[in-house]
C-alpha cells in the first residue's frame, strides 16, 4: 500500500500506530537522527507524514518547513498541543491535516485514506488552466504570466475545485467534504486559514483577486479579467 513516515519521539505511540498500520499493509518508517528529519524523509520518498509538533530537536514547524522546501506528500500533525492555538500555525508551515492526542487510530486511519485518495487524485489530474494560468497537480507548481509559485497539496487540491467550478461560488461545507471527509474531524478553521495561505502565494505571482469570498457562504475563483 503506502509509505508513511512517522516523526514522532515517544516509542509506545511509534509502536501502535505503526502495528495499526501494518495491518492495513502500510510500510512505516521512523526517525533515526533527530538532527536529520528532513534529509531522512527525503531519502525515504514518503506517499504520506505524521508529524508531532514536539520534537527532541527543532520543533515540528520548523521541520515541516523544511520538509516542505522538497517533498509534496501531504502532512498530517499529530500533537498534544492545543489544536486551537497550535493548528494554524502548523497549517501556516505546510501541514494539510491535524489531529490532537489522544486519539483513536479509527480516525487516523480515515484521516490518512482520506489524504492518500486526494493526493492520488491529483497525481492522475493532468494540466489545469484557467485564464493565462495552469497548475500541474503532480508537482503543485502554479504559473502565471507574473511567475511560478509552489503549492502544497491542500492548496493544489482547492485551486482544482475552485477552478473546475470557475466563476461559481464553491460553499465551505463543500469544500470541507471533498478535501476532508465533511471535515467531521476538523476544525473549520483548517479551511479558512488554507484559503489565506492559498490567497498569500497567488498574490507573489499577481494573482491576489483570484479567489473572492461570498460572505458567510464560501469562496469563488473568477478569471483574470473579472
Amino acid at each position: 500500500m503506502a509509505k508513511i513516515f512517522m516523526v514522532e519521539d515517544n516509542p509506545t505511540m511509534v509502536a501502535a500506530v505503526t502495528t495499526e498500520l501494518k495491518k492495513w499493509q502500510h510500510q512505516v518508517a521512523t526517525v533515526n537522527d533527530w538532527q536529520a528529519v528532513a534529509d531522512e524523509i527525503a531519502t525515504a520518498q514518503p506517499d504520506l507524514i505524521l508529524f508531532d509538533l514536539t520534537l527532541p530537536s527543532f520543533n515540528g514547524f520548523y521541520w515541516i518547513q523544511e520538509v516542505r522546501k522538497d517533498c509534496q506528500a501531504p502532512i498530517i500533525v499529530i500533537s498534544a498541543a492545543d489544536i486551537d492555538s497550535n493548528m494554524m500555525h502548523a497549517v501556516a508551515a505546510g501541514a494539510d491535516d491535524y489531529l490532537m492526542k489522544p486519539f483513536s487510530l479509527t480516525v487516523l486511519l480515515a484521516k490518512i485514506q482520506a489524504q492518500l485518495r486526494r493526493h492520488a487524485t491529483d497525481q492522475r489530474e493532468s494540466q489545469v488552466h484557467w485564464g493565462n494560468n495552469q497548475l500541474n497537480p503532480l508537482t503543485g507548481q502554479l504559473q502565471s504570466p507574473q511567475g511560478t509559485v509552489q503549492l502544497s497539496p491542500t492548496e493544489s487540491a482547492l485551486v482544482q475545485v475552485l477552478v473546475h467550478h470557475l466563476g461559481q461560488t464553491v460553499t465551505k461545507e463543500q469544500l470541507l467534504e471533498w478535501l476532508w471527509q465533511g471535515g467531521k474531524y476538523l476544525n473549520e478553521n483548517t479551511l479558512s486559514v488554507n484559503v489565506s495561505r492559498l490567497r498569500t502565494k497567488l498574490s507573489s505571482v499577481g494573482l491576489d483577486q483570484s479567489i473572492r469570498t461570498e460572505r458567510g457562504v464560501g469562496y469563488r475563483m473568477v478569471d483574470d479579467h473579472e
